[in-house]
């Protein structure tokens, strides 16, 4: 088949019949674009060309430029495209046995609860405006949204009398979050003032811009760096991270790890066990601090700080 018809083909099969997020079928896209341009490169015109020596090569020369992740990433979407072809067309598999490391996993990037409330103290809410960004990043924080589920939420899915959102996730995927209680107040604010002066007669979003548009994932992450400028916070805060500071603060306050999984909208309980590696980091940072074998060991470089440190009162039980 040529390469250029298949590939037109299995995108528009993830587009239409697998559900695939917008997201995911945008990179998809976009790496078997790239795919299509090495094979071209190479003169491969034909995907009964293509064999596991030719993948193994594009991987390698996207290593040399890329991260390990987003090769990962390119190599999930070759194997999902030759196993379309093999099974609708027969063809030979050529991506059975090719593998990809992500090499090490980098630990996520969350706020402390004092930025939180930081972040959050630094809004004036009598202005419409801000009273929408508060909203928005509240709800984000509140329930660990993705930015896009943020975006697209729409009024019939956000219960505050109940305190209950209905997420749609990656996939389609449904789930039911609990609201913080704390955050109700805030967003039935913004639903019942502002919202109605924004809104212009047509859509359902929650979260409306000045103009009665739906508010855009770039528009959120502008607003937030904004935010964190005025806020004084030097910490880079992405939407993001206040997803993964929603996770790491329910794991650091008991929440088991599969409710979390639940909550984030996790397909494997692999992805939400990250966090319980940056509850073992904690561990380690607060065992080097306050560790008398460590303690002993500072001595040697600074005597006059770890003596005033043993000065201090020792805790009663």
């Amino acid at each position: 088949m040529k390469t250029d018809d298949a590939i037109a083909e299995y995108l528009l099969e993830i587009s239409v019949n697998e559900g695939k997020s917008l997201r995911t079928q945008s990179s998809y896209k976009s790496d078997l674009r790239q795919y299509a341009a090495f094979l071209k490169k190479k003169g491969i015109a034909d995907t009964e060309q293509i064999t596991e020596t030719v993948i193994d090569d594009f991987l390698a020369e996207q290593l040399e430029t890329k991260k390990p992740s987003s090769v990962s990433r390119m190599s999930a979407a070759i194997r999902s495209f030759h196993h379309y072809l093999a099974f609708l067309h027969g063809e030979k598999d050529p991506s059975l046995v090719i593998e990809t490391h992500r090499g090490i996993r980098a630990l996520p990037v969350y706020c402390t609860v004092e930025e939180i409330r930081q972040l959050m103290a630094s809004f004036d809410d009598r202005d419409p405006v801000q009273l929408l960004n508060h909203a928005i990043l509240e709800l984000i924080y509140a329930c660990g949204m993705r930015v896009s589920e943020a975006c697209s939420i729409t009024v019939n899915r956000v219960d505050l009398d109940a305190g209950l959102v209905r997420i749609l996730g990656k996939g389609n995927k449904e789930r039911i979050v609990p609201i913080a209680r704390g955050s109700i107040p805030l967003l039935k604010n913004y639903r019942d003032t502002v919202r109605p002066l924004f809104y212009k007669g047509r859509g359902q979003t929650f979260f409306l811009n000045r103009y009665g548009r739906k508010v855009t994932s770039e528009y959120v992450e502008k607003m937030l760096r904004q935010q964190c400028l005025k806020a004084g916070l030097q910490k880079h805060i992405t939407p993001h991270k206040l997803r993964h500071s929603y996770a790491t603060h329910l794991l650091q306050g008991g929440a088991d790890l599969r409710s979390i999984q639940e909550m984030l909208g996790h397909a494997s309980i692999s992805t939400t066990e990250i966090y319980t590696h940056v509850q073992n980091r904690q561990v380690f940072d607060s065992y080097d601090q306050y560790h008398p074998g460590r303690l002993e060991e500072s001595l040697q470089a600074d005597p006059a700080a770890v003596k005033q440190r043993r000065r201090k009162p020792e805790p009663k039980d």
